[in-house]
């Protein structure tokens, strides 16, 4: 069975992705994607893939696993319950690898792993617990700290001793054929041309199938239906370039893909809990208190010495809006 493309969106301002899902999830599927990922079970037990690897996991499970390296974890799990938090996930590109390597020298100790990942390597027990409190924190960390866990958490893989590769060594890894599949195709395609028209039927032809046929195979890969997957993958664009000051909220609508300004604040509102505008003003918060708390540590001080921020919520939700192009 060809291995399902994930797209994964690293923020602009953000190194790596990190975060956390329950079960059932749309991405509890066989899957690849060209980022590294770490991966901690924190629930359930049950089977792991990863390339030609099948073992059974449990609570503390801990894999690295390499760029295109196909991988699943199905949990036993009775038919209607749903866990909440089952793992969290730190992803992070080769872009980012690259530009460590060629900053600090002090990463070249990691690219052995690194180079292990591709047939995925899994840690034990003691490794598992000492990672997790920092996997924990970094879910909601920022700033600098982020980058001082995630360092954190690739000295102790690289120094663990209790580690084991998965996939066989005769295993190859055919990102080209995996890509070139049908609906690996299709989000490719959407990946590429969120700023153009998108419609389902195009897309079903695509795909060389009947738009019923195509929105049926779709939402099973995805979890979404084609307008709702498209609307979010757009929001997920739009989120990115609110970063850039240099752009406003109109500039930011059009390049996202969305043909009005209204409905642009609609849709980002029923997604975000929040409009366009109130979201780069929280950025622009968070970016705030970054550089508050590098002053502080350039001073040697304590957060306590450096100035307080403070951000009121109350943003509403309505409902979801259709999209206007599809």
């Amino acid at each position: 069975m060809q291995p399902d493309l994930e797209l994964v969106a690293v923020r602009r301002d953000e190194s790596f992705k990190v975060w956390s899902h329950g079960y059932p999830y749309r991405t509890v599927r066989w899957h690849f994607h060209p980022e590294y990922e770490i991966h901690l079970i924190m629930a359930t037990t049950g089977k792991m893939f990863v390339g030609d690897h099948i073992s059974s996991f449990a609570p503390g499970n801990l894999v690295l696993i390499g760029p295109n390296l196909p991988h699943n974890w199905v949990s036993e799990v009775p038919d209607g319950d749903v866990i909440a938090q089952r793992n969290l996930v730190v992803q992070f590109g080769q872009e980012f690898v690259s530009s460590c390597v060629e900053s600090f020298p002090e990463w070249r100790q990691v690219e052995a792993l690194l180079a292990d990942s591709r047939r995925g390597v899994s840690f034990g027990a003691q490794t598992s617990a000492a990672l997790q409190p920092l996997f924990l924190e970094l879910l909601t960390a920022r700033g600098l700290r982020r980058l001082v866990l995630f360092m954190s958490m690739l000295e102790l893989l690289l120094n663990a001793e209790d580690r084991e590769m998965l996939a066989s060594p005769a295993y190859q890894v055919d990102p080209t054929g995996f890509a070139s599949t049908r609906i690996n195709h299709v989000l490719s395609y959407i990946g590429k041309n969120l700023s153009c028209e998108l419609r389902e039927s195009d897309l079903a032809q695509l795909a060389g199938q009947s738009v019923s046929a195509f929105s049926r195979y779709f939402r099973r890969h995805t979890g979404l239906p084609f307008v709702q997957y498209v609307n979010r993958m757009r929001i997920n664009l739009a989120c990115q370039l609110l970063t850039d000051d240099a752009l406003s909220v109109t500039d930011i609508c059009f390049k996202a893909g969305f043909n009005n300004l209204s409905n642009f604040n609609r849709q980002f509102l029923a997604v975000k809990g929040m409009a366009p505008s109130r979201f780069r003003r929280y950025q622009q918060l968070n970016d705030a208190s970054r550089d508050v708390s590098e002053e502080a540590a350039a001073r040697g001080t304590g957060i306590e010495d450096a100035p307080a921020i403070v951000m009121a919520a109350g943003a509403s939700r309505s409902g979801v809006v259709t999209s206007p192009v599809a």
